[in-house]
């Protein structure tokens, strides 16, 4: 028996409405933009359409948010190799966040850390342990989601304008009819070298990766009766080092000369055969016994975390030569920097080495056009799931860069909305803005350089510092042998004088948060600031960047003199920006205080 409950007019349900079907209730949501999946892509889609004024659903399968990330998983964040290519914006957010609140690199504080930024960003409804199974479509457009909430025994229906499918497995290809691939490329159909001569749907597989604990005891383990068994012999090139700050065990993988979607279960089960086997052999093969008597088994993934599966067709398709070439292209609105890290399909059952590591520059550009459907007019998408080849995604996949990417797609959708577009007419028509509002998020874009507020351009810069004039440069972090930022003593200003007096509506400030890791303690500086995958004895806690500047002063010149408009005392994030709405005779920015170093490296302040 069907009935409803507040149904408006017998129509479109109205946002908040309630419907009931078999006594079991759908619950109705309206929004501008529906992210399906709650990884670092699509959290990072979610907030930062919210933060530019559209209202958001973000959809996540899952009861937490971060996906690979996530405490169910728990891989690092990898990104773009190389000196001063560390991602930012949004992501670099979410690691300082997690480093001043974060120090002892606890997973439940850390999915606390991601939880809070979408939950309390204004604007968004988090809809969590929501399973998206069913969509409604007009014509080439999509109309609405829907997905089944097991916690609560209740679907949610979204309806939207946009939709990006942040999901990994790309669940809204089958459901949308979007054009899709599985598998490699045959080396022929775009040039590439390294991939097969002949086209299949072979992918990179899926792992259940482990975590240890190094004790001041020994311990034993007894490996389930149903668990694999292995010698030296049996793992060629997959040989475990507990001794080593980065074993994380990612080549116990499965799946990719598989179904890497509908065989999900199986190979779960396979790995954790596999996965008790190695942790015996690390803990009872006589070879290991002694050296790793000191070792426990902390924690072991149920969920596999996946590497390939769907990727989306787009107006462009990426291709090995294109990122060979640094890609160059005239809608960049991401970098990779990986290397094509391309994984073995059979993963553990190949004697063959796991991965095989293809250089790649860093940074390359990614173009927007591979961010949205070539056939549904309203459908974007972020994550591992964009227009590339399969040698791309070997590259793309990780998650760092899928957290540009995902911040990429917000920001178009948030265009999209206020301006009326489709994804592709955020393309033709306003692409400049996406990519302008990307480098004022502070998302670095390669070949790019962001845009002066005139106020700033045409002001007299007062400073006694070296180098203060590339605080408004357009770029802001080291670039090769340009360091692009201004080294100035504590309690030593920098001041915009104008040439009349004038509304100053915002500051922007752009800190050094030590992109290289350099002021890090050494195991941070080899996993690159990420959660630990292992812990041994007296692991010392990380700490905020010591070059981040921590208290400073923003004044307001004004005929009588001084007057503050922001102080802050404790701060450790990279991007800050002060709302001000004053009538000013210049802007003046004063360093306090750093996490220690000696001066404040300042790479960007302006004022509009």
């Amino acid at each position: 028996r069907n009935s409803a409950i507040g149904c408006a007019g017998g129509g479109i349900p109205a946002k908040g409405d309630v419907t009931m079907e078999r006594g079991l209730r759908t619950i109705h949501h309206h929004a501008d933009f529906a992210v399906v999946g709650g990884g670092l892509s699509g959290m990072c889609a979610a907030i930062e359409a919210a933060r530019h004024g559209a209202k958001v659903a973000l959809v996540q399968e899952r009861p937490m948010l971060g996906g690979n990330a996530s405490s169910e998983i728990r891989m690092w964040v990898s990104g773009a190799h190389g000196k001063n290519n560390r991602e930012t914006g949004i992501i670099e957010e979410l690691s300082l966040e997690n480093h001043y609140r974060n120090p002892d690199k606890n997973y439940s504080l850390w999915d606390g850390v991601m939880y809070e930024l979408a939950a309390y960003t204004p604007g968004i409804t988090l809809l969590l342990n929501c399973t998206c199974d069913d969509c409604q479509m007009e014509g080439n457009r999509v109309v609405s989601v829907s997905g089944w909430q097991m916690t609560t025994q209740r679907r949610h229906t979204v309806r939207a304008k946009l939709f990006a499918d942040c999901s990994g497995d790309s669940v809204l290809a089958p459901l949308t009819g979007a054009q899709y691939r599985v598998g490699r490329e045959a080396r022929g159909e775009y040039g590439e070298s390294i991939a097969p001569e002949v086209a299949d749907r072979k992918t990179m597989g899926m792992s259940c990766l482990m975590q240890a604990r190094e004790e001041d005891r020994p311990s034993t383990f007894i490996p389930p009766k149903w668990a694999y068994h292995y010698t030296k012999a049996d793992l060629p090139h997959r040989v475990p080092n507990m001794q080593a700050m980065g074993e994380n065990f990612w080549y116990i993988e499965l799946g990719g000369a598989q179904d890497s979607i509908g065989d999900t279960e199986t190979c779960r089960d396979e790995l954790l055969k596999i996965a008790y086997g190695i942790w015996d052999y690390v803990k009872n093969d006589p070879e290991n016994r002694e050296k790793n008597q000191y070792w426990r088994l902390d924690w072991l993934g149920m969920l596999p975390g996946k590497r390939e599966s769907r990727r989306y067709i787009g107006d462009h398709v990426m291709t090995q030569d294109e990122l060979r070439a640094g890609g160059h292209f005239e809608d960049v609105i991401a970098f990779g920097g990986w290397s094509m890290d391309n994984h073995e399909p059979e993963g553990f059952l190949t004697p063959l080495p796991p991965t095989t590591y293809h250089a790649a520059p860093s940074p390359y550009g990614i173009p927007y056009r591979c961010l949205y459907s070539k056939n549904i007019e309203n459908l974007l998408f972020a994550g591992r799931n964009i227009s590339v080849t399969h040698v791309v995604c070997s590259s793309a996949r990780v998650m760092a860069t899928c957290a540009l990417l995902g911040q990429a797609a917000g920001t178009a959708a948030a265009i999209a909305v206020r301006r009326g577009l489709t994804p592709r007419g955020v393309y033709e028509s306003a692409l400049e803005e996406l990519r302008q509002t990307l480098m004022d998020d502070d998302c670095f874009l390669p070949y790019a350089t962001r845009e002066i507020p005139a106020l700033t351009r045409q002001a007299r810069l007062v400073c006694a510092a070296e180098n203060a004039e590339a605080l408004r440069n357009g770029v802001d972090r080291p670039v090769g042998d340009a360091d692009n930022g201004a080294h100035l003593a504590l309690g030593q200003a920098v001041e915009y004088r104008f040439a009349e007096e004038s509304l100053v509506s915002r500051v922007r400030l752009v800190f050094d948060s030590d992109l290289n890791d350099e002021t890090m303690p050494e195991y941070e500086r080899k996993l690159k600031r990420n959660m630990i995958c292992n812990r041994p004895r007296n692991l010392p806690d990380t700490y905020v960047p010591k070059t981040m500047t921590r208290a400073y002063r923003v004044e307001g010149v004004t005929a009588e003199g001084t007057v503050t408009l922001a102080e802050e005392t404790e701060n450790y994030q990279r991007l800050r920006t002060h709302a001000v709405q004053a009538k000013l005779l210049g802007v003046r920015f004063v360093p306090l205080a750093t996490w220690g170093a000696e001066d404040c490296h300042l790479f960007a302040f302006d004022a509009r």
